[in-house]
């Protein structure tokens, strides 16, 4: 059986051999679990970003920098600018994105909170979402890693390690604020996931994707955590390409498609940080159709035939990243 959280565990060990290069803080709690600070008292960095988000996807999918070039219809030229981008192939999706990455598990022990995502999720498996997935981890050590500014200590890591059913020294944990270098690559490397999540929503069992490409702008790191999460959201719902490969009925598809893309929503053509402020920052008043890529294709293996929709926001692009 694939142990997501064995795979991320070397990646893991990967980070921390490298700490000083990559910009990160490694600590060992009392209770023997390591955390490993990501952009709270350090700075981070790129490569650290792409690591993580490798750990992430349970070292199921690989990640990589580009570049995206966008045309900007209020001035009319061509490709008249550009943004850095992060590229993410991933290998037996339903896993790596639904079982790992996807930002599931809310974690509040105290005054502490985050958002938990990662292959501890598997071992801990407690959300509904488990169910549609036929996947549970079983691995005796467990990575989770954590969006947020505050730093776990003893209690919260006991929490998870009990969830997980592993002892708190083969816990690690690690936390990047959304308002970092890390936060802006490891959010932008969920765009896959993001499209594999509203399969979800709309009835398609994921387990008939068979792999996963997608590439998405860099958000440009704010000054705060709030505008932070208004940034990283656009550059998915606004700039967010993700092609899958499947194997279904091309008539499924054909039902599916125009729902998928953040167009769908009645939320879509508003600037992330905007929308919150108006539904008075409750995020679950905002239509979950909404968190998808931009722009999708489905490569139906069944058949050959490949559907596609959506089209990538230049302008809302723009005002996000280089003008918010």
């Amino acid at each position: 059986m694939i142990s997501v959280n064995q795979r991320a565990a070397v990646i893991v060990q990967e980070m921390m051999a490298d700490s000083e290069a990559l910009g990160l803080g490694v600590s060992k709690l009392s209770n023997g679990a390591v955390v490993i600070d990501a952009g709270i008292k350090v700075p981070g960095s790129l490569a650290a970003g792409r690591l993580f988000a490798q750990a992430c996807l349970g070292g199921l999918g690989q990640v990589s920098f580009t570049r995206l070039a966008f045309d900007d219809p209020a001035s009319g030229t061509q490709s008249s600018f550009w943004l850095p981008a992060v590229s993410v192939s991933v290998d037996h999706p339903h896993i790596a994105c639904m079982a790992a990455q996807y930002a599931g598990w809310a974690i509040k022990r105290d005054k502490f909170f985050a958002m938990g995502s990662g292959p501890a999720r598997a071992l801990y498996a407690g959300e509904e979402l488990f169910g549609k997935l036929d996947y549970k981890d079983q691995a005796d050590v467990a990575i989770l890693l954590l969006e947020g500014r505050k730093l776990p200590g003893e209690e919260v890591a006991a929490y998870v390690a009990g969830k997980c059913g592993v002892e708190p020294s083969r816990l690690t944990l690690l936390i990047a604020p959304t308002a970092s270098v890390v936060g802006s690559v490891q959010i932008a490397a969920r765009v896959v996931e993001t499209g594999l999540h509203k399969l979800v929503e709309l009835g398609f069992d994921v387990r008939q994707v068979a792999a996963g490409y997608g590439v998405c702008p860099l958000a440009t790191v704010a000054s705060d955590d709030l505008h932070a999460i208004g940034r990283t959201n656009d550059a998915v719902l606004y700039g967010g390409q993700a092609y899958y490969t499947v194997r279904t009925e091309d008539a499924e598809l054909a039902a599916l498609v125009e729902k998928i893309p953040s167009s769908a929503s009645r939320d879509y053509g508003t600037l992330f940080y905007d929308l919150f402020q108006r539904y008075g920052g409750d995020f679950y008043r905002i239509d979950p159709l909404l968190f998808s890529p931009a722009q999708v294709y489905f490569n139906n293996l069944t058949s050959g035939r490949t559907f596609y929709a959506g089209q990538v926001n230049s302008a809302l692009l723009r005002a996000s990243l280089l003008e918010g």
